[in-house]
């Protein structure tokens, strides 16, 4: 009995492309993510990656611009409990994508650092995203209430936490040291108001 083979488009082919991409990125190193490398994992020939994709800058560029979206929607508030009690959850969905996918979110990170302008700009555009939504929608009225009131100093101020917790994140995961998820959770979550505070009373 012969099977029928289902011809996709070649948006849809990129598309799967890409979500295998960022699978694989889970576990490896962006430098170890390579056109061959999906090539045998995705069993089609690197010229049909190559045709995709130009090369293997384009081919990382899209794979990690995917899996900062994929961030942005994983650690989105879900409206429940009160600000503190969301921030929570989100840092508790962000820290838990950083487990499962730490050499590809360490290699983004350094990969900005290091001057790569294509990952730099994917990074600070993510970074910009991340902590916009707390000024934006009906996240704000109630992130007002944390002291993030939208100044240009508060922005300041919570870009810095932002990096501030992406460093504790990333080390915690590296060496937890003795503390729990929860601990990480509650301290990250708190610090957040603790920082804005001199700005809430002025």
């Amino acid at each position: 009995m012969s099977t029928t083979r289902i011809r996709m488009s070649p948006d849809s082919r990129r598309e799967q492309l890409i979500e295998l991409g960022v699978r694989l990125l889970a576990t490896r190193s962006l430098e170890d993510l390579s056109i061959e490398t999906l090539a045998e994992e995705a069993g089609i020939s690197r010229g049909l990656l190559y045709h995709y994709f130009g090369g293997k800058q384009e081919f990382h560029t899209a794979v990690v611009r995917r899996a900062a979206d994929d961030l942005f929607a994983v650690t989105a508030p879900d409206g429940d409990g009160s600000p503190l009690e969301q921030l929570e959850g989100s840092l508790a969905r962000y820290v838990d994508y950083v487990v499962d996918n730490y050499e590809g979110y360490v290699s983004l990170v350094r990969g900005a650092a290091g001057g790569h302008e294509g990952l730099r700009e994917i990074y600070e555009e993510s970074r910009e995203a991340l902590t916009g939504r707390l000024f934006e929608g009906p996240v704000a009225e109630e992130a007002a209430q944390l002291g993030l009131v939208d100044t240009p100093a508060v922005r300041l101020i919570v870009r810095g936490w932002s990096a501030f917790t992406e460093e504790v994140v990333l080390d915690w995961v590296r060496d937890p040291r003795g503390i729990t998820r929860e601990e990480l959770l509650q301290t990250l979550s708190a610090s957040l108001p603790a920082i804005l505070a001199p700005q809430a009373r002025g």
